[in-house]
Formats: structure tokens, C-alpha cells, sequence
């Protein structure tokens, strides 16, 4: 079958330093090839250097084919295949969607500019792609915000958009990197069909080489801009020729957790009910669980069980609808007034999701690390660079990055600066949501062992929410499995995950 996209000696720049290629790559129709690497191979180049979108300041080179016809990169004809021939699926749904737009509005806009329908043409159109991608209610779905549907619904909503236009080739990044296993493998299996079904060519860009083997035929290996290894995706995976590719592999591979001394109870959360305004069912109940100083406790679960609303509840950060008794040394966070409330929360630190999107990307890494010191008035401000260079070392940053920029930075470095501002107050606990999800292999075996050092060296209690029973398994003592609102099952790890606990 000749190549419906075929790319030869792509190159990018800035002009005096290469990021990426040569690289060659070639896609049939109903084909699914894997791009795979770590942060900074240069998957997202590639990604953007197909669509024409490179940022400002880059450059792309090379031979590109569009069946069989040859595409200058970058110009008129180029753009020309964006949106209708060859389209885009983003990685974060939530970053993707405008928070103040209803969800059907920008599909309803692509239509129409895409393929010339009038308004209710456009809707009717909308609304059947919403329920050929199994969207529940798709008309009401269609008026809701982005943060009224779950992120395997706003995942969908984007392919709804990418398929907008009718196109040929897919270029899936990282789709499923924050989407707990079973929605992930729902969200990879509607991607397949759609591939067979209407002879659609996927390029899946991704970290996670267990998805990647199981839904792509051919697969290239990307190491700081080059690619160091293709071919069949079973028989790469199985049998890898290059060290990079094995290692890899490896860093799939988590070991278990260092054992911690048991420490004194610090946490005790008893009966937590919460419900939010206007929804049928309450989001979590009665939920009852402890954790002691030095101590990780894992919170396993998929999207919507209840794993974020216990640790925004911990963090006192629900406007009403919650109940029970959530004891901080034996002090109550719902009952504590402003002011304590205040000092109560110094001693929680918070690791988010998206490292990229926790951090203001218009402040310098050191005055981000900074920030809680300013807040809580720690120390005096000329002592804070010093406080911050120190920070920075502790989870294993060089503390010259202070003046760097977080676009600047790899994603796993970001997450370390995320840490690292989490720790700046000296907490007693550090919660953190999906902290290690939207991480490749060889970043997230570094961050889990730099939290259970940290676990280990400070004392730290962790509370670790987490779709991931591999990094459940790599940092935890304990483990509770949460599904529906309610608490399952709470015990040691390898009793709780050991028989392949099923969730939801």
C-alpha cells in the first residue's frame, strides 16, 4: 500500500543548534505507528513540525509527502492539510477546552469553518459525533463547561474536534497520559475502531510503552532529537537492539519501597462526607482512613471515584457540603477559624497534577520556590534566594536554574520545582494528586524515589492519590482503594494490590 504521509530528512533548528532529526517517517492509511520517548526526544516537535506550527525562533527542513504529492513545510499548502487532512488530539483536555465556552460551541465553530455548514447543520453533526464517540446525553453534554465532565469526557470532546474536519491522519499526543487505565484503554480501543472503521492513520505520541505496544503495528524510538531505533512494535518491544530502548523498559519496571520506622499518627480523617452543590449523589462517603508520620499511604482509584475531592477536602479547599472529622494532630481542619486555618495549612504541601500548569509560567523558578515563604512571612526576604538554592538541591536540581523559566524546563524537572516549592514551608504532610501521571518512564522512577527519600530523610507523611498500582506499589506502605465515594479496602500494599484489586 503506498504512504498516505511520507516525511524524509525533517529537520528543526533554531538556526544554529539542531533539536531534531533527521528523522524519517512514513504512514499508511489504518496504520498506527508509536512515537515514543522521554521529555525532550522530540516527540513534540515532530507533533508541531506536522501540523505547521512550530513556535517562533524554530525552523523546520525536509521532504514531506502528502499521497503522494510534495508539501513545502510551512507554507500555504502545508497549512492548507491542518484541521482537514491531518489533525490534532492535545494532550490536556482541560488546558485545551476553554473553561468559559460550553463544550459544543468550538465543535459547532469547526464545522462549520471546516466543512461549510450552517448553524443547525453543524449542531446536528456535533451531536452525532458526540454519540458515535459514546458521549452519554450527548444534548445535554453539549451546553455543559469543560469542568462539568470527566476527564475521559473532555478527552473525548477534543477527538470530537480532531475528526471535525474529516481527516486522514491523527495525531494523537499523549491522549491518555492523565486518564486512569480503564479510560485510557476505553479512550486507545474508540481510536482503534475509528482507524479500521474509516481507514484513519494514527500517529499515538507517547511515554507509556505498554499502551504504545499494545495499539501500534510500528513503533520509533526518540532520544534527544534522534531516532535510535524503529520497527515492528512487538518485535522492538520484545527484543530491543539499542541499550537506550531496554532502558526504558527498565524504568517501567518500579521496585518496591524502601520499609520507613513507623512514626506517630499525624493524620486521621473520620466519616468524610462530601457533596457537592446541586450534584444527585455525594462525591465521597463516610470515609474513614489514618496515616502516621514517615508513612505513605496510597489512594488508588479511577477518574471520578473520589481520590481528588478526599485530598481537596484535606486541603480545606470545598465550599460547604462536607462533614466528619479531618484531624491534623488532633486538631480538627473543619472546625479551625481563618487564622488558624492559616497556620494549620503550612504544614500541608501540595503536588499537583500538571507540572507545567501549577506553575505560573510568567515567574522565574526561584520566585515560584519562593512564594509560600512570602506568603506565610518565613524568614527574612534577603535570606530567601539562600532558602531556595537549598530547596532546589534537595530534590536534586542544580539551584542555577533559579532564574530559568518553567518552559525552560523538561517535565520532570518541573515537577521537581513543584516539590520543591510543596516543601518550602517544612510540612509534616505532602499530598500528592497524580503527581507522577503525566510523567514518562525514566521521570516518574526519578520522582518516586525522590519522594520516598524525602519520606525517609524529613519524615514526611504522603498521602499519594494515584491511578497507578505500579507507583502505589514503588512508594507505598499502605494502600486504600476508593471507588464510587466510598472506601473499599485499606491495608498493606501488597496485601491490598498483590491479587489485582479491581477498582470501580
Amino acid at each position: 500500500m503506498s504512504a498516505l504521509l511520507s516525511l524524509r530528512g525533517l529537520e528543526v533548528s533554531t538556526g544554529a543548534r539542531r533539536l531534531l532529526g533527521p528523522l524519517d517517517l512514513e504512514l499508511t492509511e489504518g496504520e498506527c505507528l508509536g512515537l515514543v520517548g522521554e521529555s525532550g526526544s522530540g516527540k513534540s516537535l515532530t507533533v508541531m513540525a506536522l501540523l505547521g506550527l512550530l513556535p517562533p525562533g524554530l525552523a523546520a527542513r525536509g521532504m514531506l509527502h502528502w499521497q503522494g504529492q510534495a508539501i513545502a513545510l510551512g507554507g500555504r499548502d502545508h497549512a492548507a492539510l491542518r484541521g482537514r487532512a491531518i489533525a490534532w488530539m492535545p494532550q490536556d483536555p482541560q488546558a485545551s477546552l476553554h473553561p468559559l465556552r460550553r463544550v459544543g460551541a468550538p465543535l459547532v465553530e469547526s464545522l462549520r469553518v471546516l466543512r461549510g455548514l450552517d448553524g443547525p447543520a453543524a449542531r446536528r453533526e456535533a451531536l452525532a459525533l458526540f454519540e458515535r464517540l459514546q458521549l452519554p446525553t450527548p444534548g445535554d453534554l453539549f451546553d455543559r463547561y469543560p469542568h462539568q465532565l470527566s476527564g475521559g469526557q473532555r478527552q473525548r470532546v477534543l477527538l470530537a474536534l480532531a475528526l471535525a474536519g474529516q481527516p486522514k491522519l491523527l495525531l494523537a499526543d499523549e491522549p491518555t497520559s492523565a486518564l486512569d487505565p480503564r479510560l485510557a484503554k476505553e479512550s486507545l480501543d474508540l481510536i482503534d475502531g475509528l482507524r479500521r472503521e474509516l481507514g484513519l492513520a494514527v500517529l499515538l505520541v507517547s511515554h507509556d510503552l505498554p499502551l504504545v505496544a499494545a495499539h501500534a503495528q510500528r513503533v520509533a524510538i526518540l532520544r534527544r532529537g534522534e531516532c535510535v531505533e524503529a520497527g515492528d512494535a512487538a518485535q522492538v518491544f520484545a527484543n530491543p537492539t539499542q541499550a537506550y530502548t531496554r532502558e526504558l523498559l527498565a524504568a517501567d519496571r518500579l521496585p518496591a519501597p524502601e520499609p520507613s520506622p513507623p512514626g506517630a499518627r499525624l493524620l486521621e480523617v473520620d466519616a468524610l462526607t462530601v457533596h457537592y452543590p446541586r450534584a444527585p449523589a455525594p462525591s465521597l462517603v463516610e470515609a474513614s482512613l489514618s496515616l502516621h508520620r514517615g508513612e505513605c499511604l496510597a489512594l488508588v482509584g479511577e477518574s471520578g471515584s473520589g481520590k481528588s475531592t478526599l485530598g481537596r477536602a484535606l486541603l480545606r479547599l470545598m465550599r460547604g457540603g462536607t462533614r466528619g472529622r479531618i484531624l491534623l494532630d488532633g486538631e480538627d481542619l473543619l472546625q479551625a477559624g481563618r487564622g488558624r486555618l492559616r497556620a494549620l495549612r503550612r504544614r500541608i504541601g501540595v503536588v499537583f497534577q500538571d507540572p507545567y500548569a501549577s506553575l505560573d509560567p510568567r515567574m522565574r523558578l526561584g520566585d515560584i520556590v519562593a512564594e509560600p515563604l512570602r506568603i506565610h512571612g518565613l524568614g527574612e526576604r534577603t535570606g530567601h534566594p539562600a532558602r531556595v538554592a537549598a530547596l532546589l538541591a534537595a530534590v536534586g536540581l542544580d539551584p542555577a536554574l533559579a532564574d530559568r523559566w518553567p518552559h525552560q524546563l523538561s517535565g520532570g524537572q518541573r515537577q521537581r520545582v513543584a516539590i520543591a516549592r510543596a516543601l518550602a514551608t517544612d510540612p509534616d504532610l505532602l499530598v500528592c494528586d497524580e503527581a507522577v501521571s503525566a510523567l514518562d518512564a525514566h521521570h516518574r522512577a526519578g520522582v518516586l524515589a525522590l519522594l520516598g527519600r524525602l519520606k525517609r530523610e524529613r519524615g514526611l507523611a504522603l498521602l499519594f492519590i494515584t491511578h497507578d498500582f505500579s507507583a502505589a506499589r514503588a512508594l507505598a506502605e499502605r494502600t486504600a482503594v476508593i471507588a464510587g465515594g466510598r472506601l473499599q479496602a485499606c491495608g498493606d500494599t501488597a496485601a491490598v494490590l498483590g491479587g489485582g484489586v479491581k477498582i470501580g
